[in-house]
């Protein structure tokens, strides 16, 4: 695979743990645990000298996931396995800048056509960074190739919020990313740049894509002499495609016996995009976000981000206006106080929701076209806290649902057409670190400072319907739904503050993580971004240089180390741009 990194300016039965070598200078080992001997190491790997949080980016489709720390100029790309070597690196990615943030861009965005599989954005001091990743192929350009995407998770919500409540549990309707499927758009105001790609050659063979899949992919190795194959009967998702010949299959199976199974992913490089594409001069950005705050959101048509202004400022850059950007009179949004957290609506992309310091959570409406003048009076204000919020999300399924947690130890859900608390869950003995949405909308899962993992059945009741042991340390953690909401993986610390991922079966949370890595040492949380069609995540922290990444299968050993990559700033957040 290879990776694309551009600026703009300004889950199985196997896991891993992160734990840093006590000796000096600090390490960091990856470490996965068998599941039949749990606690046990059964393969770990040293990495960077590093003392910062990793942020975690997971795909689904691919299983990756990249690890970024804040304050990092590198970014880690891995590919877990289920045999020896277990963990294997795929990049390691120099960036210019520390990162600060990440998000992860839609995958309708993508340019599939390039083969380009996922696409982050890492937020630096004074810049957003598209990393771009893209996995070689000889028709590249020419043709889409579906074994790279299955259809993937749309844009238009499966039912409201009401009929959720109600019992519904839709699912959101998958759509295709070829080109040539794509319904014409009755009016877009997203402009799909040209970017001058400036591409690392990797050397792989094409192979099929397996996402979280039971078995690894067959071509493991360039040593295999046949060349894959047209399947004529092949027509489902990942697996289809090219597949090798009976004697390609028997030869890889002879090497992986040997060597054990790789990911397709393990080449990743990392290049920068062109500075057409690039959003610079972005002036008086707030480098102090809460933990729990990714440092900036986007969607498919635009980026939030928020400034260190009084009066909680969020600046709008749309990402069809790329460019430098004025020295003064940028319109803002302002919220009148200090931002704690903000999310964009998945289901309407002019729709931005602000938590803030006042216990209060403002829904903005920015116009068509973006911010022409500064808003200072929000659509909506919700009010049912009594303490400072924490973080909020929106539900993935349903329209107008949203999810928030806060200092006085409650999680609420709200109706974002009439404003109306709906709910309070209970059961948090202390600070809430975060909170994530079940792929199938029935589930919410928190990860909390009191060291426990809990999900809540909202609909049913208050309480939580399982809790388990969490991360030790009480520094920090981000919790994700992988592998189809079978699994969770939590991004943390241990009890000596090394970062940390674990991964939990959804079914039994009491029997605590059944797999761990270490990753390095570093202050800020490792923020995971999942890609569930690729299943690959991608993880980086505020300040990081260096995002890591995995793919997660589901069978040993589960996470499959791809290579990570270094951006030349330290990032202030990270983000994946919508595929759409």
């Amino acid at each position: 695979m290879e990776v694309f990194r551009d600026s703009l300016w300004t889950d199985s039965d196997m896991g891993t743990h992160s734990r840093p070598n006590e000796a000096w200078p600090p390490l960091a080992d990856f470490t996965g645990l068998g599941h039949w001997g749990r606690g046990r190491d059964v393969e770990g790997k040293r990495r960077q000298v590093c003392n910062r949080t990793l942020i975690p980016l997971f795909d689904e489709d691919t299983g990756l996931i990249v690890l970024a720390g804040l304050g990092d100029t590198v970014m880690d790309c891995f590919e877990v396995s289920s045999s020896e070597p277990f963990l294997s690196p795929v990049s390691h990615c120099l960036v210019d800048n520390p990162t600060r943030g990440a998000a992860v861009v839609p995958k309708l965005s993508l340019d599939v056509m390039s083969c380009e599989v996922m696409r982050v954005l890492q937020l630096t001091d004074g810049c957003i960074v598209p990393v771009s990743y893209q996995v070689p192929r000889k028709r590249s350009g020419q043709e889409f190739h579906d074994d790279l995407f299955p259809d993937t998770v749309g844009a238009t919500p499966s039912m409201s919020a009401e009929e959720w409540w109600q019992g519904g549990n839709k699912q959101v309707e998958k759509v295709s990313i070829n080109p040539d499927r794509q319904p014409k758009p009755k009016a877009s105001t997203v402009k799909q740049m040209p970017a001058k790609k400036e591409v690392v050659s990797v050397g792989s063979k094409e192979d099929p894509a397996r996402g979280c899949s039971t078995s690894s992919s067959p071509l493991t190795t360039p040593s295999s002499s046949a060349e894959p194959s047209r399947s004529p009967s092949s027509n489902s998702g990942l697996s289809s495609g090219f597949l090798p010949s009976p004697s390609a299959n028997q030869s890889a199976k002879a090497i992986q016996s040997l060597m054990g199974p790789t990911s397709k992913f393990r080449h990743i490089q990392g290049a920068v995009m062109h500075r057409d594409t690039h959003i610079t001069n972005i002036r008086g950005l707030n480098l102090t976000t809460p933990g729990e705050c990714d440092g900036f959101c986007v969607n498919r048509q635009r980026l939030a981000v928020p400034l260190a202004i009084s009066g909680g400022q969020i600046a709008i850059f749309e990402r069809s206006q790329p460019g430098r950007q004025p020295d003064t009179n940028l319109p803002t949004i302002q919220n009148s106080v200090n931002v704690a957290d903000f999310s964009w609506d998945p289901f309407d992309t002019h729709r931005l929701v602000v938590a803030g310091d006042d216990a209060k959570i403002r829904v903005w409406q920015v116009p068509e076209g973006g911010l022409k003048e500064t808003l200072t009076e929000p659509e909506l204000i919700l009010q049912g806290h009594t303490e400072k919020i924490y973080s909020i999300k929106c539900h993935p399924l349903a329209s107008g649902l949203l999810v928030s947690s806060s200092y006085d130890l409650t999680v609420r859900l709200w109706n974002l057409e009439s404003g109306e608390q709906v709910k309070i869950l209970t059961g948090h003995q202390e600070q809430v670190f975060s909170m994530a949405w079940s792929p199938d909308g029935k589930l919410l899962a928190t990860v909390c400072k009191d060291g426990k993992v809990r999900i809540y059945d909202p609909r049913k009741s208050t309480a939580p319907v399982q809790e388990g042991p969490g991360p030790d340390g009480p520094r920090g953690a981000r919790i994700l739904w992988v592998c189809e909401g079978k699994y969770l993986l939590v991004s943390g610390f241990d009890s000596r503050s090394d970062r940390l991922l674990c991964l939990y079966s959804a079914d039994s949370l009491s029997s605590g993580a059944f797999a761990s890595t270490q990753v390095d040492v570093s202050p800020s949380t490792l923020i995971p971004f999942y890609d569930p069609d690729n299943s690959v995540v991608i993880l980086t922290g505020k300040g990081d240089t260096r995002v890591h990444v995995y793919e997660i299968v589901t069978e040993e050993p589960y996470f499959m180390e791809c290579s990570s990559f270094r951006v030349s700033r330290a990032a202030e957040g990270l983000g994946l741009s919508p595929k759409d």
